[in-house]
C-alpha cells in the first residue's frame, strides 16, 4: 500500500518536473538571429529619425525636464511608477559602457521585437516591445543607425524597484506567451494604403495602445477595447477613448486629428495637455502624410 502511494507521489513529482521544464523551454528568451539582419543593406538614417520621433524614444529615455537638444541625450529617464513597482528607463545612448554602444543590430532588434536584452534576459513590458514587435526589420535598422548618431552619456540608471513576485524575470516568459505577438490589433477590411500606414504607425512604433487601451490584471492590453481609454497605466487619472465613437475626438474630422498632432490645438481651440504634450511634440516631427495616415486609421477603427 505504502509502496503504491510512494510510486504515485513520485510519478506526480516527475510529471511536475517535466511540465515545468517544458514550460520554461517554451517561454525561454528567444533573441533574433544575427543572420536575419545580414543582408538588409545600408541604413536610411533620415527614416531612422522619423521612426525615432514616431516611437517617442526620448519621452522615456531622456532625463526628466530635458528640452531642445538635451532630449537627444538618452541617458535614462524619469521613474515610471506602476501597480507592479517602479521602473527606471535605462540609458540607451551610444555609450559603450553605460548605453547600447556595443550592441549589434540583432541585439537591438531582439530587445525591440522580442523583449530580450543583450545578455539574453527577458525585459519587462514597461518597455513597450509588445507594440514594437510589429515593426519592420528595415525600420529597426534605420532607427538603430540614427540612434548611433546621438550624444553619448555615461549615466547609469537605477535598477527597477519591484517586489515579489514581479522581480522574478523568468515569469515574463509566461506573460509573453499570453500577450506578445506581431498580429494586427484590429482587422480592417479593404483598408487603403494610407490607413495601412496609419495602422503600422499607431500599432507599432507609435505604441498608442499602451496608454489608450485598458489592461487586465496581468498588465496585458484588453484588445477587445482597443483604444477605448482607461486608467492611466502610471496610476494618475485616465486616458481618453480615441475611437470614432468617443466623446473625446469622435466628432473630429481626420483633418482635425492631423492638425492636432501637428499644432497641439483642438478644433475647439483648446491646447494639448498632460502626458499627451510630449506625444504631440513628437508627432509634429513626422511628415504631413504620416500624420494624415494616423488620422485616417483612427477614423477607420471600430467605435468603442
Amino acid at each position: 500500500m505504502a509502496s503504491a502511494l510512494t510510486k504515485s507521489l513520485l510519478a506526480l513529482v516527475g510529471i511536475g518536473i517535466v511540465g515545468a521544464g517544458a514550460f520554461f523551454w517554451i517561454t525561454r528568451p528567444q533573441p533574433l538571429p544575427e543572420s536575419e539582419f545580414a543582408n538588409l543593406g545600408p541604413a536610411d538614417v533620415k527614416n531612422g529619425e522619423t521612426i525615432f520621433w514616431a516611437g517617442g524614444c526620448e519621452s522615456c529615455h531622456a532625463a526628466k525636464g530635458a528640452d531642445g537638444d538635451a532630449k537627444l541625450v538618452l541617458s535614462g529617464g524619469a521613474p515610471l511608477p506602476t501597480p507592479f513597482g517602479t521602473f527606471y528607463p535605462p540609458n540607451i545612448s551610444p555609450d559603450e559602457k553605460a548605453g547600447i554602444g556595443k550592441w549589434t543590430l540583432a541585439q537591438f532588434a531582439s530587445a525591440m521585437k522580442r523583449g530580450v536584452d543583450e545578455e539574453g534576459r527577458h525585459l519587462y513590458p514597461s518597455f513597450p516591445y509588445a507594440s514594437y514587435s510589429r515593426m519592420s526589420d528595415t525600420d529597426l535598422r534605420d532607427l538603430f543607425a540614427y540612434m548611433k548618431t546621438l550624444p553619448k552619456s555615461d549615466n547609469v540608471a537605477p535598477p527597477h524597484d519591484l517586489g515579489f513576485p514581479f522581480n522574478m524575470r523568468f515569469t515574463l516568459g509566461g506573460w509573453k506567451l499570453l500577450y506578445l505577438n506581431d498580429q494586427p490589433r484590429v482587422e480592417l477590411a479593404n483598408a487603403s494604403p494610407e490607413v495601412k500606414r496609419g495602422q503600422y504607425l499607431v500599432e507599432g512604433p507609435g505604441h498608442c495602445g499602451e496608454c489608450h487601451t485598458p489592461r487586465d490584471i496581468l498588465g496585458g492590453l484588453k484588445t477587445s477595447s482597443w483604444l477605448a481609454g482607461g486608467p492611466n497605466p502610471e496610476g494618475k487619472g485616465t486616458i481618453p477613448n480615441i475611437t470614432p465613437g468617443s466623446k473625446a475626438i469622435g466628432g473630429w474630422s481626420a483633418a482635425d486629428i492631423a492638425n492636432y498632432l501637428e499644432t497641439g490645438f483642438t478644433p475647439e481651440f483648446d491646447s494639448v495637455g498632460g502626458s499627451m504634450v510630449a506625444v504631440q511634440q513628437n508627432m509634429a516631427h513626422l511628415t504631413k502624410e504620416d500624420r494624415a495616415a494616423i488620422a485616417a486609421y483612427l477614423k477607420a477603427i471600430p467605435s468603442r
